[in-house]
C-alpha cells in the first residue's frame, strides 16, 4: 500500500514538472513546506536529471526550489504567527501544550534567530515544519524569509545536483533518504514520548 503511494506521489510529481516545468518545481515545494506531505527528495533530483538532459539549469532549478520552498514557509509562518497562541491557549491542553511550551519556542527563536530556519531548512521532515514555531515565535519576517531561502537553495541545489549526477537513476535515492526521515522520525517520536511523560509528571505533581 505504502508503495503504492509513494508510486503514485512519484508519477505526480513528474507529469506537474514535465508539464510546467520550472513553475512546476516552484509549485511542488510550496506545497511541500506548506506542511503537505510532497517529498522534496523525488521533487529536486527528477529536476535534476532533467537538467542533466538540457532541458533545466540546474541552477535555474535550485533557484525555483527556493522560491517555492519561501511561499510555502509563509503559509505556515502566518498559520503560527496568527492562529498559533491563540488556538494552543484554547485547545493547546488537550494535547499536553502550555503557555510554558511557547514561551520555550520564543526563548529558542530568541537565543538562536534565524539560524534555526535556515538549518531546519536542511533537515528532512523538519523542514517541512520549521515555519510553525518561527511563527509562534513571531521571528522576524524578512530576516526569516532570507534564512529559509538560503536554505531552501542548498538544499535544492543538493538534492538536483545528486540527481543530475545520477542521470536515469536519480529515482534510486529515494530509498536513501527514506531511510534519512525513519531515523529523524523516530528520534522525534522519542523527543515526544520524553516530551509527555515530562507533562504527565508536572500535572501529577500539581
Amino acid at each position: 500500500m505504502i508503495e503504492g503511494i509513494l508510486s503514485a506521489v512519484t508519477n505526480f510529481v513528474i507529469n506537474i514538472i514535465s508539464s510546467l516545468g520550472y513553475p512546476g518545481v516552484a509549485l511542488l515545494m510550496a506545497i511541500e513546506s506548506a506542511a503537505i506531505p510532497l517529498p522534496s527528495e523525488v521533487i529536486m533530483p527528477f529536476s535534476g536529471f532533467l537538467a542533466s538532459t538540457g532541458r533545466f539549469a540546474l541552477h535555474k532549478i535550485a533557484l525555483a526550489g527556493a522560491l517555492g520552498s519561501v511561499f510555502g514557509s509563509w503559509v505556515t509562518f502566518f498559520i503560527g504567527k496568527y492562529g498559533g497562541r491563540p488556538l494552543i491557549r484554547k485547545y493547546g491542553h488537550w494535547v499536553l501544550i502550555t503557555e510554558h511550551d511557547l514561551d520555550l519556542v520564543d526563548k529558542f527563536f530568541a537565543r538562536f534567530g534565524n539560524w534555526a530556519t535556515f538549518l531546519g531548512r536542511m533537515l528532512p521532515i523538519i523542514r517541512t515544519y520549521i515555519s510553525i514555531p518561527a511563527g509562534i515565535a513571531r521571528a522576524k519576517f524578512w530576516p526569516f524569509t532570507l534564512a529559509c531561502f538560503v536554505g531552501s537553495y542548498l538544499w535544492s541545489l543538493f538534492l538536483g545536483w545528486i540527481g543530475f549526477e545520477l542521470g536515469e537513476n536519480w529515482e534510486s535515492i529515494r530509498g536513501y533518504f527514506h531511510q534519512i526521515d525513519w531515523v529523524i522520525g523516530i528520534l522525534i517520536l522519542v523527543g515526544v514520548v520524553w516530551w509527555v511523560r515530562r507533562h504527565l509528571k508536572n500535572r501529577i505533581k500539581k
